[in-house]
């Protein structure tokens, strides 16, 4: 069964970094697939903030996070990462990790990032 856990989440002070960590189990992270990070606010609507592809390494972020946030994979590990620095109070958010695999998308449970002025 495809399964997602998001970890490393927590509360940080504006200007402060945090890895966030998501570990696949269910599949491989050999075979071609987009792994993405989204967040999403509370009252707000789901936001991208970044996508990887675990072969070949194609990355993209949204606006508002390049230049602060990275996105990474250790395929041996099937885990993508997200390092946060620079994180401002917009930051606020629960961060899902999610891919989709033969027609079926796929969610962790989320992780809650919270960062205070």
């Amino acid at each position: 069964q495809l399964q997602l856990v998001e970890s490393g989440g927590g509360l940080v002070q504006y200007g402060g970094s945090l890895r966030l960590s998501c570990v696949a189990s269910g599949f491989t992270f050999s075979r071609y697939v987009i792994m993405r990070w989204y967040r999403q606010a509370p009252g707000k609507g789901r936001e991208l903030v970044a996508t990887i592809s675990t072969t070949g390494g194609t990355i993209t972020y949204e606006d508002s996070v390049k230049g602060r946030f990275t996105i990474s994979s250790d395929n041996a590990k099937n885990t993508v990462y997200l390092q946060m620095n620079n994180l401002k109070p917009e930051d606020t958010a629960v961060y899902l990790c999610s891919t989709r695999i033969d027609l079926t998308t796929y969610w962790g449970q989320g992780t809650q990032v919270t960062v205070s002025s």
